[in-house]
């Protein structure tokens, strides 16, 4: 059994990155932000991107697995797009003529572009299999489906055809087996060109949009590309992906592995998830639920209804925001958490404190947000203890910033770095803000009290005796 056989538990996050940006508030199909979609995981008809209409056709990702046994199964998934177009009844009562907008039955539709969710589970390969290469092929079928609405008019539903394949292949190195999986989009955008349409909404039409793979592994576990344990330290630096890469999504077991990868063509981290208090998806997983929710309430009764005329799925937003109890509007404000509680399976660094010139440990009875709190934190003479040395400001470090850390923190690996303050935050962890010795803007940074923060486990001590000129010039080298 693997995380896939409970799918569940994945696809919420799986859906937030199939339905990233599908449609943005206010969600009416006359905001300007809702004339360019489909940014994500497009994976354009052959000939399209070399011609300027439309994206590559193709993504790879590479994954590891800590052994050359068990088996894989993976899972493709995307929308196939769905032209939605609004027929009015002619007057002379013969058929009917598309128009922009239809009114019918109290309601108001436009002529629109809907997506359809598509699920392809591709099999289970064993990894010995996959020394060789196996490939499957992708067939999703066009079709036509005709609403009607009465004698106003009818809403019809155009689904194209899509042709793609996936390729998987496996390779032994070092101690783990390094998986590849490459996908894509077969169709040719000369055979499916049609007159009168333009090239850009042919080549959208037959595109996989949002596409991404979920794989479960059998027997055998993944591990993370982001922090690899040691052995495979090596291994994992050498996977290469092509629009999207792959970051555990199932259960943590033992350290940096798990059963399930999400190959996603957005940058998320390993094992991603919504929060808790969300309602549900509402297509931008970058806004803050609450703000979103509180914005939609805002809109008049016109522009609601303006949203629902756009689509099903915004008609669900407005339906769920309209309907909101104030025991869900509560929740979304957010969680009060034990600051001093560690969230189990989240990854967070040591908080280091003990008694004596450190940061100190607040009273049970003293929460967080007690103003009485503040008085017992002295950031600029506060320390803490890494590998048994005490530092505090002044001190002198080497900065290790670790895999958790921000993209560009990682370009001050070994440079060397002078201790501002030590702060502790009310998660109960303490961060390390220092200012970079060869930093031109050095003395600026510390009079505005701008600095650089990390983890007390991303610094290491050095002998607060060291010549700083030193110090610099081995920054510089």
């Amino acid at each position: 059994m693997t995380g896939l056989d409970d799918l569940a538990r994945l696809r919420a996050v799986a859906d937030a990155v199939l339905y990233e940006g599908y449609l943005l508030y206010p969600y009416r199909s006359t905001s300007r932000k809702n004339h360019s979609r489909w940014q994500f995981g497009v994976l354009g008809p052959d000939g399209a991107a070399d011609r300027d209409v439309g994206e590559d056709p193709a993504m790879r990702v590479e994954c590891l697995l800590d052994r050359d046994e068990g088996v894989v199964e993976p899972v493709l998934r995307f929308l196939q797009l769905q032209v939605r177009t609004a027929e009015a009844a002619r007057t002379d009562g013969r058929g009917y003529e598309a128009v922009p907008e239809l009114a019918a039955a109290g309601r108001t539709w436009v002529s629109w572009d809907e997506a359809v969710a598509v699920e392809v589970p591709l099999g289970a390969f064993g990894v010995t299999e996959l020394l060789d290469t196996v490939g499957r092929d992708v067939r999703v079928p066009g079709g036509v489906d005709v609403e009607d609405l009465g004698p106003s008019g009818r809403l019809v539903r155009t689904r194209f055809p899509l042709r793609g394949r996936v390729e998987l292949s496996a390779s032994r190195v070092d101690d783990a087996v390094r998986l590849r999986v490459d996908v894509r989009n077969e169709t040719d955008l000369d055979g499916v060109a049609s007159p009168g349409t333009p090239p850009k909404d042919t080549a959208i039409r037959h595109s996989l949009i949002g596409a991404h793979l979920l794989l479960g592994a059998r027997d055998a576990r993944f591990v993370s590309l982001l922090e690899p344990p040691d052995r495979f330290a090596a291994a994992a630096a050498g996977c290469r992906q092509h629009r999207c890469y792959p970051v555990l999504a199932g259960d943590q077991g033992a350290a940096g592995t798990s059963d399930v990868v999400l190959a996603s063509p957005i940058i998320l981290y390993d094992h991603p998830r919504t929060a808790e208090e969300s309602g549900g998806d509402l297509f931008d997983a970058t806004e803050i639920d609450e703000i979103l929710t509180l914005r939609v309430m805002t809109l008049t009764d016109e522009e609601k209804a303006q949203a629902r005329a756009t689509d099903p799925l915004a008609a669900q937003i407005i339906d769920r925001c309209d309907t909101m109890s104030p025991a869900d509007m509560q929740r979304l404000h957010g969680a009060l958490r034990d600051p001093r509680a560690v969230e189990t399976g989240m990854p967070v660094p040591p908080t280091f404190t003990t008694p004596g010139g450190l940061v100190p440990e607040l009273p049970d009875d003293v929460p967080w947000w007690d103003p009485a709190a503040d008085t017992s934190v002295r950031p600029e003479a506060d320390g803490v203890l890494v590998d048994g040395v005490r530092i505090a400001k002044g001190s002198l470090v080497r900065l290790r910033p670790s895999r958790r850390a921000d993209a560009q923190d990682l370009f001050l690996a070994g440079k060397v770095a002078r201790v501002a303050t030590v702060h502790a935050d009310v998660d109960g962890r303490t961060h390390v803000g220092v200012v970079v010795l060869d930093d031109p803007a050095a003395e600026l940074h510390d009079w505005y009290g701008r600095y650089l923060y990390f983890a007390p486990d991303e610094v290491e001590p050095l002998d607060s005796q060291s010549d700083p000129a030193n110090e610099r010039e081995e920054n510089r080298s």
